[in-house]
């Protein structure tokens, strides 16, 4: 296939690119490589990918329409993987025009795109984030999400809305993924593993927001990678028992889908720090802290759609994965 990946120098876009290469796939990596996070990681990224004869780049920036409309008109993709975004819950409460910028026009641009081109499939990021004050758990995408807690998570959230019309009123088949804290090599600077690991080296205090009382379903990047290259492969396909009188927010008459990628195996986040501590060898100060604006407690992935729909479940073991991170964290820093 010939597949577009937006955001190609982040950490999931990158990793995207590179298995779809692997397979022997053509990519056309897009990114605008902005400095939300140290630009010399993300040119690192596209280093380990640059000189592959199956792959081009271009430096886009997904709310330039005409740049994104001219780069559809050179190429006839068979697919579109879209993990262009602006991230990060925090942020979103210091920068929130930077994610309407993003992940609202910059989407739109791309459902355009891919609905004038005639695209075969789009799949694109959502994020756990969108569960917002659901407190039944394990998250299932057939539960409304109706009230997120983060500009963040209520972006994501307008994408998956976004997606729906398009599938509905032109027939675009979209894939919407809820990722489940992916963590792992070439992970963001702004993510938990990747700022503990550098406090607790420089001997310096790693803060722990909720008294530590927090659980996250961690997701280990090779898992995700597999999730979405195996979803791209299957384009959604309407659903013909879905009732109106019963709407299953998950699925649709159009040819739309929504599935969680997460490990199903929630982790109290002083058990994942006790984690990083053995495989850093050294102990963390901690700081407790209370809970965040825009924070969730706990995240846990319901998946047995994915299951079901393309065979797979994510089974990294959080031991295999950290030691994984900070292999490569010792060898990228040095």
């Amino acid at each position: 296939m010939k597949v577009l990946v937006t955001g190609a120098a982040g950490f999931i876009g990158f990793h995207v690119a590179s298995k779809l290469l692997e397979r022997g796939d053509e990519v056309v990596g897009l990114d605008n490589v902005n400095d939300y996070y140290d630009v010399r990681l993300k040119e690192a990224r596209l280093e380990q990918i640059a000189g592959h004869p199956a792959f081009t780049f271009a430096r886009i920036d997904l709310a330039d329409r005409p740049a994104l409309e001219a780069l559809f008109q050179r190429h006839d993709f068979d697919a579109v993987i879209n993990l262009a975004a602006q991230a990060g819950v925090r942020y979103s409460l210091e920068n929130p025009h930077a994610y309407i910028d993003s992940n609202i026009v910059g989407f739109m641009n791309v459902l355009e795109c891919c609905r004038h081109h005639e695209t075969g499939h789009l799949v694109y990021a959502s994020s756990s984030s969108v569960y917002g004050l659901n407190t039944r758990m394990p998250f299932s995408v057939h539960d409304n999400v109706d009230h997120p807690i983060s500009l963040y998570a209520a972006s994501k959230k307008a994408n998956e809305l976004m997606a729906h019309t398009y599938s509905h009123l032109y027939g675009v088949p979209t894939t919407g993924l809820r990722f489940f804290t992916v963590y792992g090599p070439w992970g963001r600077p702004d993510m938990a593993l990747f700022i503990f690991t550098k406090a607790i080296l420089a001997g310096e205090p790693i803060q722990v927001f909720n008294n530590g009382q927090m659980q996250r379903d961690f997701t280990y990047i090779d898992d995700i990678v597999e999730g979405v290259v195996r979803l791209t492969d299957k384009p959604a396909t309407p659903n013909p028992d879905w009732d109106s009188a019963a709407p299953d927010p998950g699925t649709s008459p159009a040819p739309y889908r929504l599935f969680n990628i997460g490990n199903n195996n929630p982790v109290s986040l002083l058990a994942f720090i006790e984690t990083l501590e053995k495989y850093l060898g050294k102990a963390a100060v901690k700081q407790m802290m209370p809970m965040q604006p825009g924070d969730v407690t706990a995240t846990y992935a319901n998946i047995d759609d994915l299951i079901e729909h393309v065979d797979y479940r994510p089974a990294t073991p959080l031991e295999v994965g950290i030691e994984r991170f900070v292999t490569w964290y010792r060898s990228y820093w040095g």
